[in-house]
């Protein structure tokens, strides 16, 4: 019988592929679907909508230790000093903390989801025409799935020999960035998993964004890895870890991301990570026109464009090369 999975992937659906008559009810639910909805990390990441293709996001900062010493009676200079006349602004202003303004830039990039489905299918499936919400909605929950895996792993690198090339190479996602700029920890000379591996990343990132905001992005292999390690060394040494060291190691919450390689580990506040998209995701159909009439088939697209961004590299740190 075939899979939800293996009907989708074909060309058109058809009556061939509807040899079980049903797809699974649940998903049947709802006609569309926000595709963050479908994800762990779409609850949880920064979201952007903006104009024009291409562009920035600004950022503001605060830097540390601007509190100066009153001096009473004057708006004293930062040493203490009385303030004297400025000849650009033809003012007499003491010290003032200034916010520190930077731009990240972002170039979004348009791609497609199409898919079709035979009127002779929409005729004898079991379903009938709610077979056209429930393969819709089946896709959309894919686009969200596959949105979040192009965030975390694409890379404009990719080989053209590699089984994913024309998936990965649409785009740099998070996972190279941070490889590429922010602090990376190589845990190839660890066998397997070892608590210093994350006391590593966090002394790797300032100090400044240790504020209880920061989580660990990992897969479900390498959370369940953790806790398998930690179960082994209380077993084999007599030890009684506290449950939180299972989903917190060093204090901080685990995310488990199945679009994750099982080798990385992420270190961020998820709203660090940013999504920028220039108009509403929406699905295309058309039963009309000539190649609709002759083949009898409905015809849809979903149209949307992205950039994976991050606001801070200097807030990341990233664990790779785990055995």
């Amino acid at each position: 019988m075939p899979t939800n999975k293996s009907i989708v992937n074909k060309a058109a659906l058809s009556t061939d592929n509807m040899t079980a008559g049903l797809l699974n009810p649940e998903q049947a639910t709802q006609f569309l679907k926000q595709i963050f909805e479908a994800t762990v990390l779409g609850g949880v990441i920064r979201k952007e909508v903006r104009r024009a293709k291409t562009g920035v996001i600004d950022k503001i900062g605060i830097a540390r230790r601007v509190v100066r010493k009153k001096v009473e009676g004057i708006d004293a200079n930062a040493d203490g000093s009385a303030p004297t006349l400025d000849p650009t602004t033809g003012q007499i202003t003491g010290y003032r903390a200034v916010p520190n303004f930077a731009q990240v830039p972002y170039s979004t990039v348009a791609v497609r989801l199409p898919w079709e489905i035979t009127e002779e299918t929409l005729r004898e499936n079991i379903e009938g025409q709610n077979l056209e919400a429930t393969v819709t909605a089946l896709m959309t929950t894919q686009l969200g799935i596959d949105m979040e895996d192009l965030n975390l792993n694409a890379d404009t690198d990719t080989p053209s020999s590699d089984p994913d090339y024309l998936f990965l190479y649409i785009n740099n996602g998070w996972i190279k960035q941070i490889s590429g700029g922010g602090h990376v920890v190589d845990a190839s000379g660890t066998s397997g998993m070892a608590l210093s591996l994350f006391y590593d990343a966090l002394k790797a990132v300032p100090n400044k964004y240790n504020n209880g905001k920061l989580r660990w992005l990992m897969s479900p292999h390498r959370a369940q890895e953790w806790e398998q390690f930690l179960l082994e060394q209380g077993l084999s040494n007599g030890a009684n870890f506290p449950d939180s060291l299972y989903k917190s190691p060093a204090s901080i919450p685990v995310i488990e991301v199945p679009g994750m390689s099982d080798d990385k580990i992420i270190l961020t506040d998820p709203k660090n990570l940013i999504v920028v998209n220039t108009y509403d995701i929406k699905i295309r159909k058309t039963t009309e026109g000539k190649d609709a009439i002759m083949a009898d088939k409905r015809y849809y697209v979903v149209h949307l464009d992205f950039d994976s961004i991050i606001e801070e590299l200097d807030a990341t740190a990233i664990i790779e090369n785990i055995s």
